[in-house]
């Protein structure tokens, strides 16, 4: 049983840019350290890991893009698979359900994200 919620300072909110780069970030998934990325999506903050749901690789296509052409999905580059940026959720491709989402919240100018049921950080 895992106690309550911690967060933890991720980048600054003028870091993220509507459809734009993603701020990387490692988490420990299920005792795996995994990718994992925030990005910004019509004014509000979202991350998920970076973990496909067809293969579990990482989808950017280049470092930190994962939006495809017209800024409205994410898209896996191996597979092209196609997620919405809001809920994480498959719209098209080879995919099957959706993206872990990881918790965030945004106040003073900071994005935080926060552990979860299966979400620690890493230890360095």
């Amino acid at each position: 049983m895992q106690g309550p919620s911690q967060a933890f300072a991720l980048c600054n909110s003028q870091d993220l840019v509507n459809s734009g780069d993603a701020v990387p970030f490692d988490v420990v998934y299920c005792g795996q350290t995994c990718m994992a990325f925030a990005i910004r999506y019509q004014d509000v903050a979202y991350a998920y890991l970076n973990r496909c749901t067809h293969v579990p690789m990482e989808m950017d296509y280049q470092p930190n893009r994962f939006f495809d052409l017209t800024g409205h999905w994410l898209i896996c580059a191996t597979h092209g698979a196609m997620y919405s940026p809001q809920t994480g959720q498959c719209r098209g491709g080879p995919c099957r359900g959706g993206l872990v989402q990881i918790a965030l919240t945004e106040n003073d100018g900071v994005v935080h994200w926060h552990t979860g049921l299966h979400l620690k950080p890493v230890e360095f």
